[in-house]
């Protein structure tokens, strides 16, 4: 059989060929195969780094961000736990503060009640008050009467002094410059001279007059119950009694010089035994 050319080249048939033309091809096939495989996988290797690079970076920036995010998240956490010890500690104090005004107004309960009361009682003052005012001229002319008659009634100790004192108080209530409070002051001062007269002792020089003769003794005072009188020399003294001055014995002038140096701070205190001027039951 001819041979056929293709290009030019003798072509042989399959029956033509050789079994090293065989060879010769199949190991070109495979060459241009495994090129073609290397070619793919140099490719695929490439790309698959690159592929993995930016995974990698990918995978840094996450973690970053994850970080930061922890980082902002643990702040937030410490700000919140800081927050959270100030309004504990906040409410501790509350705490404290409220039990100690309790305690407070505890302790200052009974004394509001006793505010209370006193505002009632001068609520009460104030709705009569302009009665007493209306009232208090005839109350004050009213206590300087029943003042001099009790120093006309009395034991005459120092008489001229003091219905002094309730004549001067009569002019004070006359005086138009003179307010109700410094007049009904006036009034009560006078009534607290008569009742001092009453819880102590005095002792004075002073004129003894008897008739139409007068002379110059000691005289003995002990509250109201008590009016005596002793001449300097000792041997001549009485007391007030029944309206007028009754002789002392010898024993009882003794008694009277005691008492005189007693109230003049040159003897100690001691019991006094001496008749009175006034006796207990009437002077209760």
């Amino acid at each position: 059989m001819a041979n056929k050319q293709i290009n030019g080249r003798p072509f042989a048939g399959p029956s033509q060929a050789s079994p090293s033309d065989v060879v010769t091809a199949g190991a070109a096939a495979r060459n241009s195969l495994l090129g073609v495989s290397c070619a793919l996988a140099l490719a695929l290797g490439h790309s698959g780094v690159a592929q993995a690079q930016n995974t990698a970076d990918n995978l840094g920036d996450e973690a970053l961000a994850a970080q930061t995010t922890q980082a902002e998240l643990q702040a937030r956490i410490d700000q919140a736990d800081d927050e959270v010890r100030q309004r504990i500690e906040a409410l501790r104090q509350a705490e404290q503060e409220a039990q100690r005004l309790q305690s407070y107004n505890q302790a200052l309960a009974p004394q509001l009640e006793q505010l209370k009361a006193t505002l009632e009682q001068r609520s009460q003052g104030m709705a009569t008050m302009a009665e007493t005012r209306d009232a208090l001229p005839g109350l004050l002319n009213d206590m300087t009467r029943r003042l001099d008659a009790w120093v006309d009634q009395d034991v005459p100790f120092l008489h001229g002094e003091r219905k002094a004192r309730v004549a001067s108080l009569e002019a004070s209530l006359a005086n138009p410059e003179l307010t109700a409070a410094e007049k009904l002051e006036r009034v009560l001062a006078a009534w607290r001279a008569e009742l001092d007269y009453g819880r102590d002792l005095d002792a004075w020089r002073g004129t003894l007059e008897e008739g139409d003769q007068t002379r110059e003794v000691d005289f003995l005072r002990l509250g109201r119950v008590g009016w005596y009188y002793l001449t300097p020399d000792g041997q001549n003294g009485g007391v007030w009694d029944d309206g007028g001055w009754q002789s002392l014995s010898a024993a009882e002038r003794d008694q009277v010089e005691k008492g005189l140096q007693i109230v003049r701070d040159q003897r100690a205190p001691e019991l006094l035994t001496l008749p009175l001027t006034q006796p207990i039951e009437e002077r209760s």
